[in-house]
């Protein structure tokens, strides 16, 4: 799962992030499968490609690309963030890898139209790559739920973190059918 501070469970004790808790439900239903955390505090779309061969090191069968927040929260262009998953899908479809595109939610005080601009980076992406899984927001039903959130209302609580798994569980169940046997 190559994410940044919501990936590695910022504010979590160890085992309560997103990573950990979606390889517990899958492991409950039967999936062997280890999810890796390559979830990096503070990344962008840019920092996630810079570390992309890092992050594949360990020859995972699929891949989770949950980035884009701190583009948003740091005004970035959607263009620019739009070049670096580009690039990022692009280097994953070289290696035949399946992914699962998790989108973001730009915050509201940058407006309307920066908004509607960045998240159509992630539906434009999803549309024109039917091959890979598309989850629309990774945030959904948790964001804005202080009850779900840690005080800064960025970051989920171990109840919100093991909520996005639950939510997100059909989608990873659907990228883990595209993976090759071994």
């Amino acid at each position: 799962m190559l994410g940044d501070s919501i990936t590695a469970g910022f504010g979590l004790a160890r085992g309560e992030g997103p990573p950990a808790r979606i390889e517990a439900l899958l492991r409950a239903r039967g999936r062997p499968v280890r999810v890796l955390d390559a979830g990096v505090s503070g990344d962008t779309t840019a920092g996630g490609r810079a570390r992309l061969e890092w992050a594949l090191a360990d020859r995972p069968h699929a891949v989770i690309v949950a980035l884009g927040g701190n583009d948003g929260l740091r005004g970035l262009t959607p263009a620019q963030m739009r070049g670096n998953l580009v690039a990022i899908l692009d280097a994953l479809a070289r290696r035949n890898l399946p992914v699962l595109l998790a989108g973001m939610i730009a915050p509201p005080n940058l407006g309307a139209e920066y908004g509607r601009e960045f998240a159509a980076v992630f539906s434009d992406l999803a549309r024109d790559r039917p091959d890979i899984v598309f989850y629309p927001f990774l945030l959904e039903g948790i964001a804005g739920d202080p009850a779900l959130n840690q005080p800064d209302r960025i970051h989920p609580t171990a109840r919100g973190a093991q909520l996005l798994a639950e939510r997100i569980l059909p989608a990873i169940e659907t990228l883990l059918d595209r993976v090759r046997p071994l």
